[in-house]
């Protein structure tokens, strides 16, 4: 995917150029390594300072909500279907946005990365297929399909869904994935042993909200953890808060989460809440046959009704 980076400096600049757009929402490089940082250029000189390769994890549709200007934003499949959410929930005009379409083949876990070495890691340099990690007093050339993160490993659509410029031909997709072999180990435990699993899950949590704050889905005026009147949840790190405010959240992204993994990679604590909304998006796919954010022209099924929809699961 590094290869791609030339195009999208291209596209970008002629999008402002010829004033189809006043901002490109993309990637710079970032202060420290496998942490590309979103970067808003407005000129054609900013272009320069765009970058695309495995360590651009973060969902740039977090940064659509409620602009007004006419915006570029680069794309990979799981931002583009955040992109819909948006349109759909009109946090976004379609008219408003040129979607930069950007075929993905799986970010790195910076996380995992980290975790197999005991100095800091001072610099990564990517190719094709291939990662090379340095730091004090080691080099290690690592393949980078053993280090993607895991919902990059579950992805099946990792083209974009939508798209006004396409950087590069499209991937293929992955067939025949097992999505949720975990989400059915958990399901199988009786209610103690779920207890047990999903405390010691959120255990870490030390209540920094990092997980709300990346998630492209989180944009309430209010966030029902800062509701004083009533007050929904209290702030301390009291299990039951802890669990609430996990709980609430994942029901909050019910039929609108596409796994981009925003928030996983965002936890200082490294929890996997993707559980929680990984759960609620079977339930989905079972029960509505519904994936997010495949269309702009329908209707996700929580805010819909449909005669033949199954009740099955109402006690």
């Amino acid at each position: 995917m590094t290869s791609y980076i030339e195009k999208i400096k291209e596209v970008s600049q002629r999008l402002l150029k010829e004033c189809k757009v006043d901002v490109v929402i993309g990637f710079r490089k970032g202060s420290v390594p496998m942490m590309n940082e979103p970067y808003f250029a407005r000129t054609e000189q900013d272009i320069q300072h765009l970058v695309w390769d495995s360590n651009c994890g973060i969902n740039l549709t977090n940064y659509l909500t409620d602009r007004k200007e006419k915006i570029g934003i680069i794309a990979k499949g799981c931002d583009s279907r955040n992109i819909v959410t948006h349109i759909i929930e009109n946090k976004i005009k379609r008219e408003q946005l040129v979607i930069i379409g950007v075929p993905c083949k799986g970010m790195i876990d910076k996380h995992k990365i980290n975790s197999m070495f005991e100095g800091e890691i001072r610099e990564v340099i990517e190719d094709e297929n291939n990662i090379t990690v340095k730091g004090d007093g080691f080099e290690k050339l690592l393949n980078k399909n053993d280090l993607l993160q895991q919902n990059c490993t579950l992805c099946a659509h990792r083209n974009p869904v939508i798209y006004d410029e396409l950087i590069a031909d499209l991937v293929e997709e992955q067939q025949d994935l097992d999505r949720y072999p975990d989400i059915r180990e958990i399901e199988a435990m009786a209610p103690e042993e779920k207890w047990n699993f999903f405390e010691n899950l959120l255990s870490p949590c030390i209540r920094c909200y990092a997980c709300r704050n990346a998630c492209p889905l989180c944009y309430c005026p209010t966030c029902f953890v800062d509701e004083s009147q009533p007050q929904w949840v209290g702030k301390s790190q009291d299990p039951i808060d802890v669990k609430t405010f996990h709980f609430l959240r994942a029901y909050h992204c019910a039929g609108r989460c596409t796994d981009c993994g925003a928030c996983e990679r965002s936890c200082p604590v490294g929890i996997n809440m993707r559980l929680l909304t990984r759960k609620l998006e079977k339930d989905c796919l079972e029960l509505f046959e519904w994936e997010a954010g495949m269309s702009p022209e329908v209707r996700p099924p929580l805010d819909t009704y449909k005669p033949g929809d199954s009740d099955d699961f109402i006690k």
